[in-house]
């Protein structure tokens, strides 16, 4: 299962910025990340953003905004966060966190390249 792996970094601190609108996380070997709320929602671990399968991932418009309303537990392996847009279905385990962190600025970039290709925005 996901953020299970004995090598996976587990973090130490996790705090929601409601008026920046960031997740900032701290992992344990020493790595910290500052994950846009926009961010974490554009590229839920859900079925509903992801699909069941490669080329089912759907697109997510008008997030600019979204807000991380609730961000519960879930074990010692993950978070689920509920988003001001209804959004609550994706756990968010502390390797797909740690992942998002590494690659965050090449996902940004993919999801703006995305957006303009099907001339959707932000808003």
């Amino acid at each position: 299962m996901a953020g299970l792996d004995s090598k996976t970094p587990h973090p130490t601190s996790i705090v929601v910025h409601r008026q920046s609108r960031v997740l900032e996380i701290e992992f344990d070997q020493g790595s910290a990340f500052r994950l846009p709320f926009e961010l974490l929602r554009v590229y839920s671990p859900s079925a509903e953003v992801r699909g069941h399968g490669p080329g089912q991932e759907v697109l997510q418009i008008g997030k600019r905004g979204v807000d991380i309303v609730a961000l519960e537990p879930v074990g010692n392996y993950a978070v689920q966060p509920r988003f001001s847009d209804g959004h609550a279905t994706g756990l968010y385990s502390w390797d797909y966190l740690y992942w998002l962190g590494v690659n965050q600025e090449t996902l940004w970039n993919d999801y703006l390249k995305r957006l303009e290709a099907a001339g959707a925005s932000r808003e």
